[in-house]
């Protein structure tokens, strides 16, 4: 079972093809000369796989016919909607919205980090990294047909910076300023010395029309549907219920190799429903064409069903070669019931993700240790010296468990019987200052403590119910509260919570949004993704480093070191992991022979089958 994940809605900002173009000087300048050569494409560290001439991406099919429609369940688990504004923190934001908006580059899926030119034909960074400078296609356009200029994008980067979500303007806020040096030509300018994946970020951004967010307030929420110029139009819709997206045939760049053989769809549908069992109903009774199964419940059981059997629904697990990131129960460190690690660490001893696996999972999972799990950013083992050469410094300040093994969650026999663990929580508890009463631990004051476990879907309550029997094992006065989604998304923004899930699904590549999630700044920032409030001065110096890395050796042992202080810290209690994707949808879909190594592909490079379709309606 996959957690809730407000990371989803980061990718969405941050990564494909989409996310905020932001700039800042408005007006024109005079160009200064730049001493590197433009490029079709960046990537952190150089390297590129496609050259200046490549046709398409090696994932896509260059043939793939466009028509028909395909309807959805969104990632992430997000129920509802009300607003098509996705660049601000208030309101919910429809699912898909990325595909109306166009950036200057985007990523290539098939490589950590590399983008290559949509609205930008070339990008010259420059030798010291301070500026980054993009020559745009002339032919670019909005979806009215008014020219999308470097004005547009300099009025993103202001907009953006000024008003825009915590999650957008801390990734670019070392974004000093941005010229117009003529109507298809921007510069950007950066500051301070974490300038290294400033110009891809500010190239994966999408891009705003000047005239559109002039005429309307960019800090509302709206269901207006906004001025992009991308792919797709917002089309019928109903708030909370569902939004289509219709493919526009006058898109500018439908021919560009970086878009051949994707956004084959003329209609592209997501659905929302209030919980996953309702979900699989929905795809089950045809409702819905396609859905990624997260409850391994569902997958192991849940489609003996007739349309699956008879072969009209289809079922495929693909690789998932991503980072997982890390997902867990976060503890909300703001409270001062669990500053002192050793109660965070008791609340860790008390989940049995062994029995859990056995009984709940079907033994799909894999235990989470790692803040980088399922890469090799991982730390393992006792610290390198070139990680030690990091950590050093700052052994005063850091536990002693930095600096041998990394800290790992225990490990049960998977019977339930966990009661070393247990024991060992309630003498952490005492070693805190928490007394066994008969009506629970209390502290010097009298008072419980008290834990409320917070989620929004019942389909996770089997999986909290069992912890919360565990900790009040140990004397906690735990209880579940479970919460409508817009109530759950204001608790989380204002950090309104004592334990929440959470997945933070990192790049192959990770670096600035590091800040956003675990710096000290982002930890009273309202709406940043820093759920557990950690606060940390070392770890804010490690994370820096790993900004700052030069080299893919040098990021491996920077991420390597934040992991272990991370670790260190217990700030969470470590979830699960499944290095896969299962997917289920209608025969009516056909796909490339290649995946992408570092997306799931679907259904963004998938087609209609008109023939499939044909034997599936003559199959009912």
């Amino acid at each position: 079972m996959g957690a809730r994940s407000r990371g989803g809605q980061m990718k969405a900002f941050g990564s494909g093809r989409a996310g905020l173009a932001l700039f800042l000087t408005l007006g024109f300048a005079a160009a200064a000369p730049l001493h590197a050569e433009p490029r079709h494409g960046l990537s952190v560290f150089g390297d590129l796989k496609y050259p200046a001439d490549f046709k398409h991406f090696d994932y896509v099919n260059p043939d793939a016919p466009k028509g028909g429609k395909a309807s959805q369940i969104g990632p992430g688990g997000v129920t509802t909607f009300d607003s098509f504004n996705m660049f601000i923190l208030k309101g919910d934001t429809a699912q898909g919205m990325e595909l109306c908006f166009d950036s200057l580059m985007v990523r290539a899926n098939d490589e950590p980090d590399a983008v290559y030119g949509l609205v930008a034909e070339t990008a010259d960074v420059a030798p010291d990294g301070m500026s980054a400078t993009f020559k745009m296609r002339p032919e670019a356009k909005f979806a009215d047909g008014s020219p999308l200029t470097a004005e547009d994008v300099a009025f993103s980067l202001e907009t953006i910076k000024a008003k825009g979500h915590p999650a957008l303007a801390i990734p670019i806020r070392d974004v000093k300023s941005a010229e117009a040096l003529d109507p298809h030509t921007v510069r950007f300018t950066f500051q301070g010395t974490l300038v290294r994946d400033l110009p891809i970020a500010v190239a994966t951004l999408p891009i705003l029309s000047k005239a559109y967010y002039t005429a309307h307030d960019f800090e509302k929420t709206s269901l207006e549907p906004p001025l992009g110029s991308g792919p797709y139009k917002v089309g019928p819709f109903k708030a909370g219920t569902y939004v289509t997206y219709v493919r526009r045939s006058d898109y500018w760049a439908k021919d560009l190799p970086v878009n051949v053989g994707q956004y084959n769809f003329d209609e592209v549908r997501y659905e929302y429903y209030r919980d996953r069992p309702l979900e699989l109903e929905g795809l089950l009774a045809g409702n819905i064409d396609f859905r990624e199964e997260f409850t391994s419940k569902d997958w192991a059981t849940g489609y003996d069903r007739k349309p699956v059997k008879d072969g009209r629904v289809k079922l495929l697990t693909l690789p998932d070669e991503r980072p997982s990131g890390a997902q867990g129960f976060f503890i909300n460190t703001r409270r001062e019931k669990f500053k002192d690690v050793r109660v965070r660490q008791a609340l860790g001893l008390a989940f049995d993700f062994e029995w859990s696996n056995q009984k709940l999972f079907f033994k799909l999972y894999t235990r989470t240790a790692s803040y980088f799990e399922n890469s090799d950013l991982k730390a393992v083992g006792p610290p390198s010296p070139e990680e030690l050469k990091l950590l050093e410094p700052f052994r005063d300040k850091l536990p002693a468990a930095v600096f041998g093994e990394p800290v790992s969650p225990p490990v049960t026999d998977g019977s339930g019987n966990n009661r070393e663990q247990l024991r060992q929580a309630v003498k952490l508890l005492s070693d805190a200052g928490w007394t066994q009463t008969p009506e629970g631990v209390r502290n010097a004051a009298g008072q419980p403590l008290s834990v409320e476990v917070l989620i929004d879907s019942p389909t996770f309550e089997r999986i909290a119910a069992p912890y919360v029997k565990n900790l009040r094992a140990i004397g906690v006065d735990a209880t579940i509260r479970m919460v409508d989604d817009a109530q759950y998304e204001r608790r989380i923004k204002d950090f309104d919570f004592d334990l929440t899930t959470q997945r933070y699904a990192l790049r192959l590549t990770p670096g600035v949004e590091l800040k956003n999630y675990w710096s000290s700044q982002s930890a009273e920032t309202k709406g940043s993704f820093n759920l557990a409030g950690i606060a940390d001065p070392v770890l804010d110096q490690l994370i820096d480093k790993v900004v700052a890395a030069k080299s893919r050796a040098e990021l491996e042992t920077a991420t390597r070191a934040a992991d272990r202080v991370l670790r260190a810290g217990y700030y969470w209690v470590p979830q699960w992991y499944k290095g896969a994707h299962n997917l289920a949808f209608w025969d009516k879909f056909s796909w490339p022979e290649v995946k992408p190594k570092y997306e799931r592909g679907a259904l963004e490079t998938w087609w209609y089958d008109a023939a499939k379709d044909k034997a599936l309606a003559e199959r009912k």
